[in-house]
């Protein structure tokens, strides 16, 4: 666990944390929130003491699965309490502040990485104060700032798309049965992020052909997904009616 192949640092991290879901699950439905104050206090301390996993590249995991944690274990927080019967909010979204903050915060924070393609344009507008204030913004440790990015975002788009009538169509159903083998996809991806590289490379890495590799990886991610879904049919039992019927 403690070498890891190039682009396939989220893998060990899956392992440990669904190893740790066993021990972490049954307390979670008795002690929903006394798990998930355990979990932050864990997420916040981490970094300040360098807890860790070992690694032979650089030292510690890209990936901290001590403050990764927290985020596995707010779904699992997340999936119990939708459960539970509620109030339905009729208030119009524009009317609910929790709604409004979150989105002020997903438009802030996409203007924000948008300004960091241009650099100069970026510090020019940035505050000093709010600049040391978000930076440096870590991956590997999941800043508080990405975390509440992500929470922010998955509320706006539960919020906006209600239900599950949109999963439905088309291109969200493709995507839906690759989340079911996302294993098997996942590796597909880590062979392809490089030959993809090295096609854009090759071509001169314009914008054209960085959206038909991104295209032609999708599809053959897709068609990963559709294939193991087929052979997955072909591999369950026949009902007996229906044999008696052939």
């Amino acid at each position: 666990m403690s070498f890891k192949p190039n682009l396939m640092d989220p893998l060990p991290l899956y392992i440990v944390l669904l190893a740790g879901l066993s021990v972490v699950l049954p307390l979670m439905i008795r002690k929903t929130w006394t798990v998930v104050a355990v979990s932050a206090t864990v997420y916040l301390l981490a970094p300040w003491m360098g807890w860790n996993l070992r690694a032979i590249a650089d030292g510690v995991w890209y990936f901290n699965p001590v403050t990764w944690q927290f985020l596995f274990v707010l779904g699992g927080a997340a999936a119990i309490r939708a459960q539970q019967p509620r109030q339905p909010e009729t208030r119009p979204l524009l009317r609910q502040p929790l709604f409004v903050a979150a989105a002020l915060y997903v438009l802030v924070a996409g203007v924000i990485t948008l300004g960091w393609r241009w650099p100069e344009v970026h510090d020019a507008l940035m505050p000093s104060a709010l600049s040391d204030l978000l930076y440096p913004i870590s991956k590997t440790d999941l800043s508080p700032v990405r975390l509440v990015h992500f929470l922010a975002l998955a509320y706006v788009t539960a919020k906006l798309l209600p239900g599950a009538g949109w999963t439905r169509n088309r291109l969200a159903a493709e995507v839906c049965r690759m989340g079911r083998f996302s294993l098997e996809v996942f590796c597909l991806g880590v062979l392809l992020a490089p030959l993809a590289d090295m096609v854009n490379a090759l071509a001169g890495d314009t914008f054209a052909v960085q959206v038909f590799t991104a295209l032609v990886g999708a599809g053959l991610m897709a068609a990963l997904a559709a294939w193991l879904e087929f052979n997955k049919r072909l591999s369950q039992p026949v009902p007996a009616r229906q044999q008696l019927h052939s």
